[in-house]
């Protein structure tokens, strides 16, 4: 099977890092519970200069190889991998954060899994020159049949994908969420994600309708 895995608060625990920076920074104090959008500006009430102040500071190299690991994450991957699935890594991040994300993954275990960065959100311009750099088109034609995603404005994207399993992982930001279909389940964690795959890549190499 091919497995489509987002990064940020999927593989690592980028939100709780910001809520720390934006204390650090302007004195804002948010718990992570609390932040209740995918929006950053709008769960810390920031004006623009303050969240690109904030953007800036969250994509420092130094920074970015700082994020804590969701538990569980790098073992559950490298059990997939080692039993014959393919899995990529396709973040939003910006492309010029490239760099330190793969060393972050080759640092937690991950060397092995590719990464791609794709303009999910609008903010990016395509760089045509990097091989790692996907537009949506070019994603829309690849081909996932299990996907693990956070935020509720790239569900559209996963969408394309016919047939796709996905794993929504809880966050603050996305309880409230209307899931697209029910090709969409929540999962708390790694361990009931892998239980979701498990159960749904049983079923796929049967033949079985899933």
């Amino acid at each position: 099977m091919k497995i489509y895995v987002d990064f940020d608060d999927v593989i690592c625990e980028t939100a709780r890092y910001f809520t720390i920076l934006a204390k650090g920074l302007f004195g804002i104090e948010v718990p992570y519970q609390q932040v209740q959008f995918f929006n950053l500006q709008k769960s810390f009430n920031l004006s623009d200069v303050q969240y690109d102040e904030l953007m800036r500071a969250g994509h420092i190299p130094h920074n970015l190889l700082a994020y804590e690991e969701t538990v569980g994450a790098s073992e559950t991957i490298n059990k997939w991998v080692g039993e014959g699935h393919e899995v990529f890594i396709i973040t939003g991040r910006p492309f010029d954060s490239y760099e330190p994300s793969r060393k972050w993954l080759d640092e937690h275990q991950l060397e092995r899994i590719p990464l791609f960065c794709v303009d999910k959100y609008g903010r990016e311009i395509f760089n045509k020159d990097c091989t790692y750099s996907l537009t949506l088109e070019k994603l829309y034609r690849m081909n996932f049949d299990f996907a693990i995603e956070d935020s509720p404005l790239a569900f559209e994207h996963v969408l394309h994908f016919n047939q796709c399993k996905v794993a929504v992982f809880n966050r603050p930001w996305n309880r409230l969420a209307e899931l697209p279909n029910n090709r969409f389940v929540r999962c708390e964690g790694w361990q009931e994600i892998d239980r979701i795959f498990e159960e749904y890549a049983e079923r796929f190499i049967r033949g079985l309708e899933v």
